[in-house]
């Protein structure tokens, strides 16, 4: 049988899923520091997030913060095999304390569903592991770029209990489904949306983005509390710390704007907490404001 480069990215996925937590992060840390040693995209988007957002740290701050976020983005990538290929009892003995899980609990206990984000902060594959196995749970997804790929991903982000749900209008009806029948709905909330999704420009760090109103729709449609999760990476292979904040208050509020800005200022202070876990990788201000300079390409302004 022919390897395709679907079989070929399970094949690597489950070679890698073999080592151990702290081997996978030394070879991560490798990873990172060849990214902050040599010129790479991953360091370009760093070091213009960072400068972006941190425009009152001192330079030498700045430039530790580049590379310890270098360093964590690295364990990130590694570490994924290991909850996706890793047994689901294996993935939860990482887990060395949990903070905040009452915020949840009190919001079933009255009937309520719970809007659960997931920024992209610390290693949000294990908190899917750990809401989904605890609780009925649905999470949104977009389909991988390799549509081989889907069924893989599906079925190992599903083994805890979990049910995926595509970010589609049938999908979206079946969340506020599930939430108006006490469950949780799972959401990446800091991803940049498209023009053909729902949308408003609100601060993040200060700096106008375009944001998803999808999580602040699910809010009020569905009645359901919200909190902001994230699973903060410990020292030296030590596993990690699941954290639960509650959003602001205005999350769910009718005008958009309001809306997003406390949904962006909720997932600002959870990134202030560990900023060097945060994926600044990421171009999450590729869409400013229209008529802003991109960040990413000076000689172009957003549209």
């Amino acid at each position: 049988m022919a390897l395709t480069r679907t079989s070929l990215a399970v094949l690597a996925l489950r070679i890698a899923g073999k080592l151990s937590l702290r081997m996978a992060q030394r070879i991560g840390r490798v990873i990172g520091t060849l990214s902050w040693w040599f010129p790479s995209r991953s360091k370009a988007v760093t070091m213009a997030n960072i400068n972006l957002c941190f425009p009152e740290m001192p330079e030498e701050q700045r430039q530790r913060l580049i590379r310890s976020s270098l360093r964590h983005t690295g364990q990130t990538f590694t570490e994924i095999p290991l909850m996706w290929e890793w047994p689901v009892e294996k993935c939860l003995g990482l887990i060395r304390e949990v903070e905040g899980l009452d915020l949840i609990d009190e919001a079933l206990a009255s009937g309520r569903g719970v809007v659960l984000l997931a920024p992209h902060l610390g290693n949000w594959e294990l908190v899917g592991v750990y809401f989904s196995s605890r609780y009925q749970m649905a999470a949104l997804y977009s389909p991988p770029h390799l549509p081989e790929f889907e069924e893989y991903m599906i079925r190992v982000r599903e083994r805890a209990g979990s049910t995926l749900v595509r970010g589609d209008r049938r999908g979206l009806a079946r969340m506020v489904g599930i939430l108006k029948g006490g469950g949780i709905a799972g959401i990446l909330p800091d991803q940049s949306p498209d023009k053909n999704s729902g949308y408003a420009y609100g601060p993040f760090f200060g700096i106008n983005v375009r944001t998803m109103t999808l999580a602040p729709k699910l809010i009020a449609k569905s009645g359901a509390a919200s909190v902001i999760a994230f699973a903060e990476r410990l020292k030296d292979g030590e596993g990690f710390r699941i954290v639960i904040r509650p959003t602001e208050p205005d999350i769910d509020d009718k005008n958009p704007v309001t809306a997003v800005t406390a949904l962006n200022k909720s997932v600002e202070q959870c990134v202030r907490e560990i900023p060097e876990q945060y994926q600044w990788e990421y171009k999450r201000f590729r869409h400013r404001t229209p008529g802003e300079i991109n960040p990413y390409n000076p000689a172009k302004r957003c549209k």
